[in-house]
């Protein structure tokens, strides 16, 4: 069992966790016609829209209170109150996410009793569109925390509240983890759909989020799980939950509707996704299709032909926790050894399940100082000044990514997930491997290379 080193420093140097809020956005904007709504000021919005922008290349419709200094020392209900009318009477949003920042939280507002006072007194202008809030303090928690929030959010706001209805025997709900890509909920989608059944996913940022260019410009977003199945989410058979931080949501459901959940820490191992398998085909009553077999056939070759690349390196993993853990379990699987595990919060229950003797709570700085003597760095783009530094090769992974094109279409989940992400990792392992040349081979020049050395320390040149 990892232990848990929490942060002693009195500054982050280079941040490595976003914060509550943009994940709490971030969820809203896998609801078709959504648009997430900051309660702060302008700058807390302007830095979580800049980095959604600069990761998925998107046009992002995220919105602001912009409390100024008078509100946020008299309260922000009538920003509030203002912002929801104005963003329903100018873009006729189908939900309204509303996400709390450390600003009005620092406060102590009642942000419940607010928008349930606002909701009453303009019914009627607020007809047809969904308002949900989600608690979300920038100084608390990272993305994983706001993602989770927001889902429980729109279960407890939106989805039916009638424990024992009538079930749709091929509907399964499936409740994403925030890391998990646009690609990978596009192929857990089709998965699920080959053995006949009906996956209602929330959120879906596959829909929202896929780099589709829309007919006309929309100021909402343009895709992603429709309102009508978040409201009957209590019809589904059962809840699929992929993640630790989408366990509380996953509980919340089956505690107001009544249908029961299964919990996968991740998807990327052989052995969870032959569980994630047996359970759709226990599901469906229906054997595995051929195409889902010949899948993980290749899988297995794949780890059959990446096992020589990976046996003995050391890897260096900063991340939220659930995609540690993912990305751990992924490497010592395969004959790694994590040599640095570095997260955003010591909150999860998942960190002490990952495979490495220790995980410290941090930034990139911790990572940068822990990453001496590995193989392989393992975090976001802001890594990449840690890695140069450092001479080590850097693999790209969670949010943001910036300064690659493509991130949201790498596949790491199910058979076929695995097999690219070992693919994907051996070539960066072949790529920095320095080939030896002739004069590497040469004892003389390697002999004559070593006097000087000795010449050159100060303990010869006192002799």
């Amino acid at each position: 069992m990892a232990s848990i080193l929490q942060p002693s420093k009195a500054a982050a140097v280079n941040p490595l966790k976003s914060s509550q809020p943009l994940g709490a956005a971030f969820a809203y904007l896998g609801v078709e016609g959504a648009v997430p709504l900051f309660h702060g000021s302008q700058g807390c919005t302007s830095f979580a829209l800049v980095l959604f922008v600069r990761h998925f290349k998107e046009t992002i419709p995220l919105q602001t209170t912009a409390m100024d200094e008078i509100a946020t020392i008299l309260g922000g209900a009538d920003h509030l109150e203002e912002a929801i009318l104005n963003l329903k009477s100018r873009t006729k949003p189908k939900l309204i996410g509303l996400c709390t920042t450390a600003l009005v939280e620092t406060r102590g507002e009642d942000f419940a009793g607010d928008l349930a006072a606002i909701k009453a007194r303009r019914a009627t202008e607020l007809a047809g569109t969904e308002v949900v809030l989600a608690q979300t303090p920038d100084f608390d928690g990272a993305i994983e925390e706001g993602w989770a929030r927001a889902v429980t959010a729109m279960i407890e706001g939106i989805a039916d509240r009638a424990p024992g209805r009538r079930r749709e025997r091929d509907r399964v709900n499936i409740l994403p983890g925030w890391h998990l890509t646009v690609a990978d909920i596009e192929h857990l989608r089709a998965m699920v759909e080959a053995f006949g059944l009906d996956p209602v996913i929330l959120p879906d940022v596959s829909g929202s989020l896929d780099g589709t260019v829309p007919d006309r410009w929309i100021p909402t977003t343009y895709g992603g799980t429709p309102i009508d199945d978040i409201r009957t989410l209590g019809d589904a058979r059962h809840t699929i939950a992929i993640g630790e931080h989408m366990r509380a949501p996953a509980a919340r459901l089956a505690e107001l509707t009544g249908v029961d959940y299964s919990l996968f820490r991740d998807l990327t191992g052989l052995k969870a996704v032959d569980r994630f398998v047996m359970l759709l085909s226990e599901l469906s009553g229906r054997p595995v299709p051929a195409g889902i077999r010949r899948r993980r056939a290749q899988a297995q070759d794949a780890l059959l032909d990446g096992h020589f690349h990976f046996g003995g390196k050391r890897i260096a993993i900063a991340a939220e926790p659930d995609h540690l853990y993912a990305l751990a379990t992924f490497f010592t699987g395969l004959g790694a050894d994590i040599h640095a595990a570095v997260t955003t919060t010591g909150h999860s229950k998942i960190l002490e399940r990952i495979p490495c003797d220790s995980v410290q709570v941090g930034d990139l700085g911790d990572l940068e100082r822990l990453a001496e003597g590995a193989d392989l760095i393992v975090t976001h783009s802001h890594g990449r000044q840690a890695a140069e530094r450092l001479g080590l090769p850097l693999m790209r992974v969670g949010f943001p990514v910036f300064d690659r094109l493509g991130s949201q279409h790498l596949l790491s989940v199910g058979y076929q997930g695995l097999r690219d992400l070992i693919f994907r990792t051996s070539n960066i392992f072949q790529e920095a491997r320095r080939e030896p040349v002739p004069a590497d081979l040469d004892p003389f020049r390697n002999r004559e290379h070593d006097d000087h050395d000795r010449r050159s320390t100060p303990a010869a040149r006192e002799h």
